[in-house]
């Protein structure tokens, strides 16, 4: 009598496509500390393809003494599952810093077996950092305001008066007059850069070429400021249009391109590369919009420079914060409020000789880039 060969049940056929389907990394270790399974995430988190991570222990891929060995160990002991929160697990072989929340779970059918799930912070902080940057703009636009009443008035009494000494003292103090007048004009400027930030009205934005804005920019800076620097690109061209305010982008590229070539210097080698992606699926609620918008489109601007210190990082986009000698720290505390004006995020990752800020936008909301998104 033939046997029916016995056919794999719906569940197990389908685990291997249910892993590879999650967006957060996967890892199954044995009792020996050896991976044992991985499912896509996982490989690109990790930068190896299952083969490799199969062929290594967990603490190949992680750094020397990490929570996440001991969290293991853990696991293990207690037969049941630990949780851990903001998890450092960078290397340099999987891309520096990577802050992760950690959930580790025995597997029962696998005796010393776990099974590792990652989930990877840099968006989330990411968020709560925009948050904190707006509510920072938020604390500049006030100080703005009593600034223009409470100083700039004073001030141009001040300098009315140094112009009235001027012409009737000996021109050992014309400079002491003339310098009265340089100093109040130059609190004069700062104080209208800060009134920027208490611009409120409704932004003008219409569909924009991002790759238009891009050029324009480059051409502005190796005319001028990084003349001495390469600028390259690696443009997606089937990218759709960016709903934005032209203007308000060139202002934002513009200042970042500066900051690269700032950061370089005279370096020989000095690069900057603009780069854009399409990216869909990110989600997220913006203030001032009740429905979770998507945030498709990357832009990208590069640099090898000397980087940003990590104790600044968390502050970068913070009003009067700068690693410049001569800077006010309002620069980027600008591009800031004009992406999250538009319902952006920006966000900075640095390492030495490598300085990326990145951009994230939302597309123009026409039938075009509706059909791409579906």
């Amino acid at each position: 009598m033939n046997v029916p060969a016995q056919r794999a049940r719906p569940a197990e056929s389908a685990a291997p496509a249910l892993l590879d389907a999650l967006p957060h990394p996967v890892l199954m270790v044995d009792g020996t500390g050896n991976i044992v399974e991985a499912n896509v995430a996982a490989e690109s988190f990790f930068q190896a393809s299952k083969t490799v991570l199969r062929r290594h222990p967990l603490a190949y891929f992680i750094p020397f003494g990490s929570p996440l060995l001991s969290l293991v160990d853990q696991v293990r002991e207690r037969a049941s599952p630990v949780n851990e929160y903001r998890v450092d697990i960078g290397t340099p072989r999987n891309g520096g810093e990577r802050i992760v929340d950690i959930y580790a779970s025995p597997v029962t059918e696998a005796q010393e077996s776990v099974v590792i799930v990652l989930q990877e912070r840099s968006m989330a902080d990411k968020l709560d950092r925009q948050l904190t940057h707006r509510g920072a703009a938020r604390s500049v636009t006030g100080l703005a305001a009593m600034l223009a009443h409470e100083i700039k008035n004073p001030l141009s009494g001040i300098r009315g008066a140094a112009q009235l000494l001027e012409s009737s003292v000996d021109d050992n103090d014309r400079a002491l007059t003339r310098l009265i007048c340089d100093e109040a004009d130059r609190i004069v400027k700062l104080v209208d850069r800060m009134e920027v930030f208490s611009d409120e009205r409704p932004i003008e934005r219409e569909p924009v070429n991002i790759h238009s804005v891009l050029d324009h920019v480059r051409r502005i800076a190796l005319s001028g400021f990084a003349r001495s620097i390469r600028i390259g690109d690696e443009y997606d061209p089937s990218l759709p249009p960016v709903y934005a305010n032209r203007d308000q982008l060139v202002q934002v590229f513009l200042n970042l391109l500066k900051n690269a070539a700032e950061s370089i210097g005279d370096a020989a080698d000095g690069e900057i590369v603009l780069t854009t992606a399409y990216k869909p699926g990110f989600r997220l609620t913006v203030p001032g919009n009740a429905d979770r918008v998507t945030l498709p489109l990357e832009f990208c601007v590069r640099d090898n420079g000397k980087g940003v210190p990590a104790d600044m990082l968390p502050h970068l986009f913070d009003p009067f914060v700068t690693t410049k000698a001569n800077g006010t720290g309002l620069g980027l505390a600008l591009v800031a409020k004009i992406i999250g004006d538009h319902g952006g995020v920006i966000e900075c990752e640095s390492q030495p000789r490598r300085t990326v800020f990145r951009v994230l936008m939302p597309a123009f909301p026409g039938p075009a880039n509706r059909d791409k998104e579906e």
